[in-house]
């Protein structure tokens, strides 16, 4: 079944997926470059480009679109733009706030069993000092360390000052921190 769609302002010319076909087959190299410049990835430029084109068929088969070829770079360039917010999020984690003596304390794969349950210990009592936080205190630890927003974006969520984020993470590092000195084997 061929569907077609119409192009506003270009009478005659109706855009179909066998029109995506032939546009995409001529811009798929051009369109790969691109991407591949804004990821520096050839492999994930590649994974892009074939969503870019699952993508437009799909726009395709909702409305009309004007101007195919643009629509499918702003749509390769939008998906390159997600993949990298995204990796960039993904990034932006608890450890960049840890300290040198907790990422000592995660046991290398093969270390002892000690060391092992040491740790195993050490994360149920951070989870259990988690618990013990208030609502808003948990809100904004995970907001902050799981979903990479900044004080700013979580202080608008909450309806707080940035600077109650910024002092409430200040006090759960705290809290983070004294907890590792209190079960931290001495050295």
């Amino acid at each position: 079944m061929i569907i077609i769609y119409f192009v506003v302002g270009e009478p005659g010319l109706p855009v179909t997926i066998s029109n995506l076909d032939s546009v995409f087959i001529s811009q798929r190299t051009p369109l790969l470059r691109t991407l591949v410049k804004i990821v520096k990835n050839a492999s994930i430029a590649e994974e892009l480009v074939q969503e870019t084109y699952l993508r437009v068929a799909r726009s395709l088969r909702e409305k009309p679109v004007d101007h195919l070829e643009p629509f499918l770079f702003q749509t390769g360039r939008n998906l390159a733009l997600d993949h990298l917010r995204r990796e960039r999020m993904q990034s932006r984690t608890m450890l960049d706030d840890v300290p040198d003596a907790i990422m000592q304390a995660v046991p290398a794969p093969g270390s002892s069993s000690e060391d092992s349950l040491h740790a195993e210990r050490l994360l149920q009592r951070l989870g259990s000092a988690l618990e013990q936080l208030s609502e808003r205190q948990q809100r904004i630890f995970i907001l902050s360390r799981l979903h990479g927003q900044g004080y700013a974006e979580i202080a608008a969520e909450l309806g707080v000052s940035p600077s109650t984020v910024q002092k409430e993470l200040k006090l759960i590092m705290a809290l983070c921190m004294t907890l590792l000195d209190r079960l931290s084997p001495p050295t």
